[in-house]
């Protein structure tokens, strides 16, 4: 079993990112899986490019891409990716689209097909704060994860996908003190408690 996990290079102005720094910490074995990672850019254009290219080199059973989401105090399972850019602050290559779709007469949206409940729950067992998400924004994070999913739908349907975003690291909200952060190691375990589940359900499909 083949599980590709990717995290996002740092943006806004930040130093770090939490998703690059969980990808990097990811052993390479959870389970009956071998786990695959890929740091992405933060572009319109060049984060799914470099998703795509690791998924038809790897073939994935899974593909659970994972951001950060300053202002959230749990690790939060994305149920949703919808078909529209709306930047609220331009990319990594300036870039700010608006009110525009990823994919041109492609579906309004497409649900997560992670087993999201089971993993939270996971989570939390953990003892992660962890929640399901309705929201993952119109930014980087939303195109990749309906990118992503609109590929798998049309070349792999069998493959699962799905987005995690992880709060702020606490380095992140030294100069932000009204915002919530989460420490490296907690995230960490909540991931990986998040990614047993996963894998769990596809050996028993």
């Amino acid at each position: 079993m083949n599980i590709l996990v990717t995290g996002f290079e740092p943006f806004g102005g930040e130093a770090t990112n939490p998703s690059m720094e969980l990808v990097k910490a990811l052993e390479t074995q959870i389970g009956a899986a071998h786990i695959h990672t890929a740091i992405l850019p933060v572009t319109a254009s060049g984060g799914l490019q470099a998703a795509l290219r690791a998924i038809e080199e790897i073939g994935p059973d899974a593909v659970v891409c994972v951001g950060q989401a300053g202002g959230r105090c749990a690790v939060t399972v994305e149920r949703v990716a919808v078909n529209v850019d709306d930047f609220s602050i331009p990319d990594n290559e300036g870039q700010q689209p608006r009110n525009r779709p990823i994919v041109e007469g492609g579906p309004d949206a497409y649900l997560s097909t992670l087993p999201m409940e089971k993993m939270v729950e996971g989570m939390q067992g953990a003892g992660v704060p962890a929640a399901i998400s309705n929201s993952a924004g119109t930014y980087v994070c939303n195109h990749v994860m309906y990118g992503v999913a609109h590929y798998l739908a049309q070349h792999r349907p069998t493959a699962m996908s799905g987005f995690v975003h992880i709060p702020y690291l606490p380095s992140q909200v030294l100069d932000k003190p009204d915002k919530p952060s989460m420490g490296l190691e907690l995230a960490l375990r909540g991931l990986r408690a998040g990614l047993r589940v996963m894998v769990c359900a596809i050996s028993s499909k």
